[in-house]
């Protein structure tokens, strides 16, 4: 039965002590330090405004928390999402972005009610790492010039085109700005080395801060960038639309609801794993739904479950998902009282947090190991990889995916086998035995074929090819479906060809052993027994009885 209350209400109907109150509110508290610096980064590095990601953080954060399948879930922007909602704002603008999001959250949505919750185990792993690795590649590319403090007019979207920039530019390269970033980069490698439960990303960024503003360094920071950043949450409202905005953006909205639903569910695996307890993976795909629909409403990015953040509030000690509540909670303190500091924050020390963040989801390790697997594995993770940085994610994640099904279908089409009964007298038969070369031995007029895998599209000809070359038509032909667990419209279309050919020559066909599911299809493709020139039964044993039978009364059987 599937359940579909939050996480949150079971919790607290179960019990909530004073104990999981302040563990909880511990955990919100190292969490939201965390994301404060790094939502900010994710935005600009979106082309939104820094703003925008604290919105996010607080208003998709909250109802990933309060509405989902999780009780460690921390949801907010995420690396994922920062080449889509770049190209969509590009393309779309910002409010073609808000619909968008609007959109996918009413996507994630619907699959949760619709029970897609486990969809997650049919996106193939190398499909995953390499379109990952692909967007750490964009997002470390796209922060070189805020990194190096290169004077840019313009930087290019494409991959290709944004380097030829950069090297057409390294003359103008900020010392300054290279020291402000780099320094800010190894304070956070040493501590996360050295000192792992420290806030690495905010010391950085206030030591940064700091250093730039003590001694007037002459660096673009946070408020030069961004003079006009609003504090504290707007009023929400629908975004702006129209049927022909709605069509334009209709790809945009499934991506990121594709994006939302499977980092999501990746995350909370991470979380049961860490926690020892069991998510609902269809509950937390409606919480994911309304917090982006929420998000979008006060004018925030898309959402998903980040999975550092969600390590985070485990290793803190969070409890139940009030520590995903107290972390927006104290978000908003901070965007209400605090983002007027922010303002002398160095883009540079941003940009040092954004190569951290793209290293963390390039995944290397994984990336090798895939490498040294089958070339199958490899094609598909090295073509996914590619095409995200090169043309796009959703056209990386299309082909992967079709790649990786056909690759799969071609190996289950060459695992599976159709092969002819032997006759040798000497072979004694056992149905009870899974050795299917134990046979008993064939009467003349009779022939066997034994089909051994999945009866689909893939193989289906295969069949009828076998039974033309076996020469003259046996009087009866039985087919033993055993080991047949699954049957498509095609292999249904296959067997209905060899009966054809087989009435057409005077051969009656007998079906054994046939699964539930490929005798429901048959059932449902109104293919009856002796009405079609076949019949059914139970076993090898009880076809080879019925054949020998056949033979015996040829006359009653000529029609039926």
């Amino acid at each position: 039965m599937i359940n579909f209350t939050p996480k949150l209400f079971t919790l607290f109907k179960d019990g909530y002590s004073k104990g999981d109150l302040r563990a909880d509110a511990i955990a919100g508290l190292t969490v939201a330090i965390v994301a404060l610096p790094l939502a900010m980064a994710l935005a600009i590095a979106s082309g939104a405004s820094p703003d925008k990601g604290l919105i996010t953080s607080v208003v998709a954060g909250f109802l990933i928390s309060f509405l989902g399948g999780s009780r460690a879930q921390i949801g907010g922007p995420t690396g994922a999402f920062v080449v889509v909602i770049f190209n969509v704002i590009a393309q779309h603008g910002y409010d073609g972005l808000v619909l968008a999001t609007l959109m996918a959250g009413v996507v994630l949505l619907v699959a949760g009610y619709a029970k897609l919750g486990q969809i997650i185990k049919f996106i193939p792993h190398p499909v995953v790492t390499g379109f990952t690795a692909g967007i750490a590649v964009i997002i470390a590319s796209s922060q070189v010039k805020d990194f190096l403090g290169l004077r840019l007019e313009e930087v290019p979207a494409d991959f290709i085109p944004k380097w030829e920039a950069y090297f057409g530019a390294l003359d103008t390269v900020s010392l300054a700005t290279l020291c402000v970033g780099s320094g800010s980069l190894l304070v956070i490698i040493l501590l996360r080395h050295f000192a792992p439960k420290l806030p690495s990303y905010l010391i950085a960024v206030c030591a940064a801060a700091a250093l730039v503003n003590i001694f007037n360094v002459p660096v673009a920071t946070i408020g030069s960038h961004f003079p006009d950043m609003p504090s504290g949450l707007t009023v929400p409202e629908l975004p702006v639309w129209d049927f022909a905005k709605i069509q334009s953006v209709i790809p945009s909205a499934f991506t990121i609801a594709f994006l939302a639903g499977i980092e999501a569910l990746l995350s909370a695996v991470v979380a049961d794993g860490m926690t020892g307890f069991k998510h609902r993976s269809n509950q937390e795909l409606i919480g994911q739904g309304v917090a982006n629909i929420g998000s979008a409403l006060f004018g925030g990015l898309p959402a998903t479950g980040a999975i550092a953040r969600t390590a985070t509030n485990v290793k803190s000690g969070g409890k139940t998902p009030m520590a995903g509540i107290f972390h927006a909670l104290f978000l908003l303190i901070a965007m209400l009282f605090v983002m007027d500091v922010m303002a002398f924050v160095p883009m540079a020390a941003l940009a040092a947090i954004l190569f951290i963040v793209a290293w963390g989801m390039s995944e290397v390790g994984h990336f090798i190991h895939i490498f040294r697997l089958s070339r199958t594995d490899r094609s598909v993770m090295i073509l996914t990889f590619l095409l995200t940085v090169l043309v796009d994610l959703t056209v990386a994640i299309g082909v992967g995916v079709t790649l990786a099904c056909l690759l799969f279908m071609k190996h289950m089409a060459e695992a599976v086998i159709i092969k002819s009964g032997s006759r040798d007298a000497s072979q004694r038969y056992d149905d009870s035995k899974e050795d299917d070369s134990q046979r008993r031995a064939l009467p003349d007029g009779v022939e066997v074929f034994q089909i051994m895998g999945p009866f689909f599209f893939g193989v289906a000809g295969d069949l009828v090819d076998t039974l033309k070359r076996i020469g003259q038509m046996p009087d009866v032909l039985i087919l033993r479906m055993r080991h047949v667990p699954y049957l498509d419209a095609t292999g249904e279309h296959a067997l209905e060809a060899v009966i054809r050919l087989s009435n057409d020559n005077g051969a009656k066909v007998i079906l054994s052993g046939l699964q539930p599911q490929p005798r429901r299809l048959l059932e449902n493709a109104r293919l009856s027994e002796g009405g079609d020139g076949v019949l059914f039964c139970k076993d090898y044993k009880s076809a080879l009885k019925k054949a020998e039978f056949i033979l015996e009364n040829k006359a009653v059987y000529k029609e039926f």
